[in-house]
């Protein structure tokens, strides 16, 4: 029987050893081959394998008390795959917590206001991390993935903005996931806009402030040029932009616009055609889709840059005359 309570007291000491030793270790700093240390975690990984794969990124990390430490704590089945990133002063507890929230490093592209869908394609081509599952697709197809209407033109119809994504995340995700933001915004845009606008549907909405967004230098003048290209779609007069130009040219604009330019036909040449062009020529951020829906209470119908950013807008020809010649031809 002393015998016996002996035992039990020595294996009692012997698990109180233990947990003090594995309290300790998993308390204690990870050493790292370099900080930060990014890692991924496979799809179905147990804690063991988990910690394995750790192991051989660069972490000096024990998988078979890792392993048991998932097991004691209970989180070992929720061990989430993905991609994280360890530091210097990061515990094996805090990895293993980190783990089973799926607390993921994540990365960022950023989609300024004002490019064009190629310039954001490219970027997501270019960013590290994700799966370029939209290369080779055409526009048509890449819209159909994305759960667009058939028909619908990328141009203009994805939000810009910063989007955060995990490693091995989908290109056509951050797609979809910008494309949905336009389409609320818009329609909430739509929804609220001012009255009596000479605008019959939320896709003209978007392709005014496409073109705001390209006009405008100082924000302050964003509201006025809107008011500008309204004006004149009212009196039916060309909205005379000369981005819309350049948009059309395509790779034929070499920086600078002739008058040749000006006077040739394409789609998109609003010195030629009436009323909109047939799509966005740019991404526009949610200022310019408010500005396009509420536009300044003036009757400007032309401005011109004053060369410092703003604009400087005009009710009559001859007072936009007057204004180029003193900003743009430098005559007193």
């Amino acid at each position: 029987m002393r015998l016996l309570r002996k035992l039990l007291l020595l294996g009692l000491l012997v698990l109180v050893l233990l947990a003090g030793a594995m309290a300790w270790w998993a308390s204690s700093p990870i050493a790292l081959r370099e900080s930060p240390l990014d890692f991924s975690v496979r799809p179905g990984s147990s804690a063991l394998s988990a910690a394995r794969q750790i192991k051989q990124q660069g972490a000096d990390l024990q998988p078979r008390l890792f392993y048991w430490l998932a097991r004691v704590s209970s989180r070992g089945a929720e061990l989430k795959a993905g991609s994280y990133e360890i530091t210097q002063g990061t515990t094996p507890w805090t990895l293993l917590e980190r783990m089973a929230r799926g607390d993921q490093t994540l990365l960022a592209v950023t989609i300024p206001e004002g490019w064009t869908f190629a310039q954001m394609l490219q970027a997501l081509h270019s960013a590290p991390g994700l799966q370029h599952d939209a290369a080779g697709l055409t526009e048509a197809q890449l819209m159909q993935r994305i759960g667009a209407p058939a028909g619908t033109s990328p141009e203009g119809e994805f939000f810009p903005d910063t989007y955060l994504y995990a490693r091995d995340s989908s290109e056509l995700d951050v797609l979809r996931r910008a494309y949905k933001a336009m389409q609320r915004r818009l329609t909430a845009a739509w929804a609220e806009r001012a009255p009596d606008l000479p605008l019959k549907t939320p896709q003209q909405a978007l392709i005014l402030a496409s073109i705001i967004e390209k006009e405008t230098g100082n924000p302050q003048d964003r509201d006025k040029i809107a008011a500008v290209f309204i004006n004149r779609l009212r009196v039916g007069m060309p909205l005379q932009s000369d981005p819309t130009v350049i948009y059309g040219m395509g790779a034929r604009f070499q920086g600078n616009l002739t008058k040749r330019d000006l006077q040739t036909l394409t789609p998109y040449n609003t010195y030629v055609i009436n009323g909109l062009p047939p799509t966005p020529i740019s991404l526009p951020g949610e200022a310019s889709l408010h500005a396009a829906l509420h536009p300044a209470p003036i009757k400007a119908l032309y401005f011109v840059a004053r060369g410092n950013g703003s604009s400087q807008f005009s009710d009559t020809l001859a007072q936009h005359n007057a204004a180029v010649a003193r900003y743009i031809l430098k005559n007193p």
